[in-house]
């Protein structure tokens, strides 16, 4: 019979494994539910400035050099594009402060402009005071013009004049420093420029220290210390230098004389100048001459003009070598912090790269470091070169201007970066381009996709973006109307606010909440969008009250609401998310959701098929709770009815993500009403005298509110997964301290006015109690009180209700218990979606070896096969693993595919490597706990494998292999809460067992069937993570084994302890589907195997009184196999239903026997060490395939046995 009972076509199939799903693989199994560690950088400015005022300071005395530089014949002589000798001396002056003047107000056209024309010292004090003066906390541009005076010094001085223009005038940097006071900009344009900026530092120290002398002065002498001006702060000034200390301004005729002043206000102007200079011999820009540059038509601050996309390519271009070279740190300050700033510094990189071609060097404080060589520049000469080439056709016809292919190519070249770009490389250099592009409406669809991309790689990339200054302008993208940016910009914003949620701030300041609102209500936007909608709110309102009544006033809770039933699972668990810090500590909402019956309503999804679903509405329930600012009856009518409602539903929920929710929400009661509360654990801790003698409280009728939620309590305190058991004696055991310190402290209140605790408030639901409220109810919960966290010095009594105000408490100021949930739930949105995970990547490492276990276990199921016909010429008595345990052994079972057998001691289990004769690990149970395992099963077995254990304590839990705990939870009622409990306790092995007997894992279905002193069979399923239905066993005793279709189908079979066998048809109603009953057996069942074979199933069962029956299962009966006991009766038995064998073991020795009852051979449990000592056999199981026997005895050995392998 041999290999006959299996299914052929079926076992051939060697992708079979493929399409087996995976149970608790989910990210709330893999990994700890905690927010992300993202750290947030710095992006925003400490503090924005602005150049509000600008002296400019212009030594020129036309027509007379300075009598330390020797002029070339010819010579520069432009000064703000003007030939100062071309008109009279005064003129000339007076046009270039003119133009100069203008010049800056292209880049800062509201700051306050003052001039100063061949100055004297008094002249320069005066204009100086007075820009500080009024500028107070901003910024005080100095631009300075030595053309017409000597070199600075090495004191630190340059030169002004007298009144009569007979004299140079040195004016100290000191003194200077001292007039323009803190923050300020300073532009030398003179030769040695770079002498001043050496000097600048050492007087500035100077500077503080005088300060401090005189501060010391003061306090010693006790007067004018509230005359002392704010202490002197030059760590913020500026200074921007043509040259170095020793290098003299070049004199190219071709120039202009103020070359750097040109560079720093006329950068496109001097940039062409420059380029047709050095190109113009290379034939690079034919037909154009330095006149016809000042042609190029158009307007600086127009990109639809040549001249004004050639400013926007010079931006762009000078932003990104800057971003791409300095410290994050000084970019922000130089390029973010002061637009006037950010426009010089940009100017300042041109000045660098032009002027190092005269062999001059400009310098700057901050020093940056060298960009003149930066490859960026060869985009930008690439960028003129195509603007010059036409620029012959362009002044015969504007129409004849063709845009520049620069920011597509850039585009273009950060897509590529995209594609291969991670967090190990450097970053792409065009970020700051794609930050210049969204203000193009031509290029911004792209552009955004392309950053929406960007921002997916992690939170480093959205820091990045943040710091390159991205946020401004997706701030203003928000006032667009293109309905085709809707899902990239809530795509955009999702990402930034799961790294920085301090945006809210901004969200909410320009109205941009607004956008979103449209979005999560417009249904026929794509779930995932409104889902980012949904959480990109749950963000605004998230502890800050302005983003919560703004969301109110835009009806989010209407909203929200109208969508809760929504197929998309992210998108109701961010619904539910968003409804509960929206009415966190902001009763208005609380009662707007009241209106509604918001909670009501979040009741249907405590039964959601989705965990975190689940949990987003126990939490949002639990703020609903926790948010009542003012205490009445009303309120206190829906708190009750709500927690109920909580426990009743979530304290059975199989996942611990979902009962930990329970515990924090629940809390909320419990700080709320604690005195009520304290009364009903003063009453528990009088009846296990764990507290001294007092009167007795007054009646406390049963089944209050209090009462039943402490109850939940008191179970949770024990709950099966740690997490959760923590949590709630966290609670539980904050009132019982209370209580105790309560009772041992002396009496405040007299007995006889001590109020006793009031029933819970009438309601219509069925579960609360009966019984009218007090006559003063509304006034007392009013004026409950419950004690802060530490110990009180003076307590009432507390079998008494305290009159005072509960400030502390409805102000939500104390929390015992918090959870990560909302974190986590945060987490997703900063991480990488639009990547291929490696599940789904077919060349991944996970996937290679998931298709090697598969096909192993495909090889191994067709050895297997092999080694089923050699079972009538072998015997299986080859004892291949023999150890010995502490402990005998309670049951045992084989991995399908590893050399694994797990094998259960009272409250362990432990795992053997049966090939190495090794321990992989043992799983203990907690210390001082009795939850004995009953039962073990293996889950994802074809795959990586978990193990569950049932317990008599009614849990179930899943462990790892290497012993970390996945989830767990009360499969059955403990034993002393079990309604359905038999009272019949029965024996699997060793020891009597009760809570969990048997336990089956459906790995098509995904389910549990969980059996044992109880009526019912319980399936939960793995994939929802809940009790899907209550099968009757139909019989008043326990269910002791089970065995499931083979086929993966839906038949299943329980024997039971009164010896019946029953059989199950799934696909039928519960109450419905036992389609057949065996009441041969006389005695309890221990073992049974459903076979299948030819397209009919059988049932091999064995009982404790030694008799095997063999049934047809389209036959009323069973037909007696054989008997086996020979008297001793049958201790165990395990079946091997593809082998067509079954085994048997007595007290000293295992029988192997066919399918048929005849038999092939007898195991002696003799040690040839030991001949006179053995131990009767307690458990044994075959190995789902392969022809392995394990065997647990009572005098603690564990052994495997195989068929010989000489025969």
């Amino acid at each position: 019979m041999a290999g006959q009972l299996i299914d052929d076509e079926e076992e051939d199939i060697k992708t079979s494994d493929w399409q087996y799903p995976l149970a608790f693989t989910c990210k709330r199994h893999n990994e700890a539910i905690e927010g992300g560690n993202t750290i947030t950088q710095t992006w925003r400015m400490k503090e924005r400035m602005k150049t509000v005022s600008v002296a400019l300071v212009i030594c020129l005395n036309v027509g007379v050099d300075p009598p330390d530089i020797m002029k070339t014949t010819p010579c520069a002589r432009l000064e703000c594009w003007i030939d100062p000798l071309a008109m009279p001396s005064q003129k000339a002056l007076e046009a270039i402060g003119a133009n100069l003047q203008k010049q800056y107000e292209r880049w800062q056209p509201r700051a306050r402009y003052k001039q100063t024309l061949d100055p004297t010292v008094e002249e320069v004090k005066k204009l100086c005071t007075s820009l500080r003066r009024n500028a107070k906390e901003e910024r005080v541009l100095f631009h300075y013009n030595g053309h017409g005076v000597p070199k600075p010094t090495t004191n630190g001085e340059i030169w002004v004049f007298n009144r009569m223009y007979t004299q140079y005038i040195p004016l100290s940097i000191f003194d200077l420093q001292t007039w323009m006071g803190a923050p300020s900009i300073y532009v030398y344009d003179c030769s040695n420029a770079g002498v001043i900026v050496n000097l600048f530092k050492q007087f500035a120290d100077q500077q503080e220290k005088d300060y401090e002398q005189l501060n010391s002065q003061c306090r010693q002498s006790q007067q004018g210390l509230h005359m002392l001006p704010p202490p002197p702060n030059f760590k913020n000034c500026i200074q921007l230098a043509a040259c170095s200390a020793d290098q003299i301004l070049p004199m190219n005729p071709d120039l202009p004389a103020d070359i750097f002043t040109s560079c720093l206000t006329t950068p496109i102007k001097i940039a062409l100048r420059w380029f047709v200079m050095q190109n113009n011999n290379n034939s690079l820009v034919p037909k154009v001459t330095l006149d016809s540059i000042d042609k190029i038509p158009g307007q600086l601050n127009d990109r639809r003009t040549m001249l004004g996309e050639l400013n926007w390519i010079f931006t762009a271009i000078t932003d990104t070598i800057a971003w791409n070279t300095l410290p994050r740190e000084l970019f922000q300050k130089l390029f973010r912090q002061d637009l006037l700033v950010a426009s010089l510094f940009r100017n300042f990189l041109l000045a660098e790269r032009i002027m190092r071609s005269y062999d001059c060097i400009p310098v700057s404080s901050p020093a940056l470091p060298p960009t003149y060589q930066h490859p960026m520049w060869q985009a930008w000469d690439l960028a003129l070169d195509r603007c010059l080439s036409q620029l012959p056709q362009v002044l015969e016809s504007e129409d004849n201007f063709v845009h520049s292919p620069f920011f597509e190519e850039q585009l273009t070249a950060f897509q590529v970066w995209l594609s291969l770009g991670t967090e190990n490389r450097s970053p792409p250099e065009q970020l700051p381009i794609v930050l210049q592009v969204l203000l193009s409406q031509v290029h911004r669809l792209r552009a955004l996709e392309l950053l929406g991309k960007f921002l997916d790689l992690g939170p480093w990339a959205v820091n990045l973006a943040l710091s390159v200054g991205i946020f401004p302008y997706v701030l203003k993208l928000l006032q667009s109307s293109a309905r085709e940016l809707r899902s990239l910009l809530v795509f955009i914003w999702a990402k930034i606010l799961a790294v920085d949620s301090s945006c809210q701030a901004d969200l909410v300041r320009d109205n941009g909440h607004k956008y979103f609102l449209t979005i999560l209500q417009d249904q026929s936007m794509d779930a995932k969008e409104r889902t980012r909608a949904a959480f990109v709110l749950a963000c605004m309102v998230d502890d800050y009250p302005v983003g919560q009544e703004a969301a109110l006033q835009g009806s989010l809770v209407s909203i929200c609401l109208e969508q809760l039933g929504d197929p998309s699972p992210n998108l109701r668990q961010w619904l539910a998310i968003t409804l509960g810090r929206l009415w966190k500590k902001y009763d208005k909402a609380r009662w707007c959701g009241v209106r509604d019956s918001a909670h009501e309503k979040l009741y249907n999804l405590l039964k959601d098929p989705v965990p975190e679903v689940r949990a987003a509405a126990v939490y949002a329930l639990g703020t609903f709770i926790n948010s009542a600012t003012e205490r009445s009856e009303h309120a206190n009518n829906i708190d009750h009815s709500v927690a109920m409602n909580l426990l009743n539903v979530v304290s059975k929920d199989m996942s611990p993500l979902v009962r930990k929710e329970l515990v924090v929400a629940l809390q909320n009661m419990v700080i709320v009403f604690e005195n009520s509360f304290m009364s009903v654990a003063l009453q528990e801790l009088r009846e296990t005298a764990q507290v001294p003698s007092l009167p007795a409280p007054s009646t406390i009728p049963y089944g209050t509110v209090y009462q039943k939620l402490w109850a939940g309590f008191t179970a949770l305190d024990s709950d099966p997964f740690p997490g959760v058991a923590s949590m709630s004696k966290s609670v539980s055991d904050y009132i019982r301290d209370q209580v105790k310190d309560a009772a041992s402290s002396p009496r405040e209140v007299p007995e006889g006015k001590a109020s006793s605790l009031p029933p819970s408030p009438s309601n219509r639901s069925s579960y609360l109690s009966e019984s009218p409220p007090p006559t003063s109810g509304s006034k007392a919960r009013q004026n409950m009180k419950s004690g802060p966290l530490t110990p009180r010095s003076k307590k009432t009594l507390p079998n008494t209700i305290n009159e005072d105000s509960v400030e502390e408490c409805l102000n939500g100021s104390r929390t015992l218990v918090t959870s990560q949930f909302i974190e986590w739930s945060c987490k997703y949105f900063a991480q990488p979606v639009m990547v291929e995970t490696s599940e789904s990547d077919v060349e991944s490492p996970s996937h290679y070896q998931r298709a090697w276990r598969y096909t192993r276990n495909a090889e191994l199921r067709g050895d297997a096969v092999d080694e089923q016909s050699r079972i009538g010429h072998s015997r299986t008595d080859n004892q291949l693993f023999y150890t010995r345990t502490n402990i005998p052994p309670t049951t045992v079972k084989f991995h399908p595919y590893e050399p694994h057998l797990l094998a259960a001691y009272k409250d362990s289990f432990t795992i053997w490597d049966y090939q190495t004769q090794s321990k992989i690990i043992q799983v203990r149970g907690e210390r001082g706990s009795s939850r004995r395992v009953t039962c073990l099963e293996y889950v994802n077995a074809h795959d990586n494998s978990l193990v569950a254990t049932g317990t008599e304590d009614g849990a179930v839990r899943v462990w790892r292999p290497d012993g970390k705990l996945v989830t767990a939870w009360q499969a059955l009622p403990p034993p002393q809460f079990n309604p359905n409990s038999i009272k019949h306790t029965f024996r699997s092995g060793t020891g009597t067992v009760c809570g969990v007997g048997v336990l089956a894992w459906d790995q098509n279905k995904m389910n549990f069937i969980v059996g044992g002193d109880s009526r019912t069979l319980k399936i939960w399923d793995a994939n929802t993570e809940l009790a899907l239905e209550d099968i009757p066993t139909g019989a008043d005793f326990a269910v002791t084994c089970i065995s499931l279709d083979p086929t993966g189908g839906s038949k299943m079979c329980i024997g039971c302890s009164d010896g019946t066998v029953r059989l199950f048809d799934r696909r039928l109603r519960p109450h419905e589907c036992r389609v057949m009953t065996y009441r041969e057996h006389s005695a309890r069942i221990v073992s049974l195997a459903l076979a299948h074979e030819s397209g009919n199933f059988s049932l091999l069962s064995g009982s404790a009184a030694g008799d095997v029956r063999f049934s047809d299962t389209r036959k009323p009966t069973a037909e007696l196999v054989c008997r086996t006991s020979h008297g001793q009766g049958l201790k165990a038995m395990a079946c091997h239903a593809p082998g067509g064998i079954f085994a048997c073991g007595s007290v000293s020795q295992i029988s192997v026997y066919r399918w048929s009852g005849a038999p092939l051979h007898v195991i002696k449990l003799v040690h040839d060490w030991f001949p006179t000592k053995f131990g009767s056999v307690g458990c044994l199981a075959f190995h789902p395939h392969r022809i392995l026997l394990a065997a647990g005895s009572s005098d603690s050995t564990l052994s495997v046995y195989s068929l010989d392998p000489k025969r």
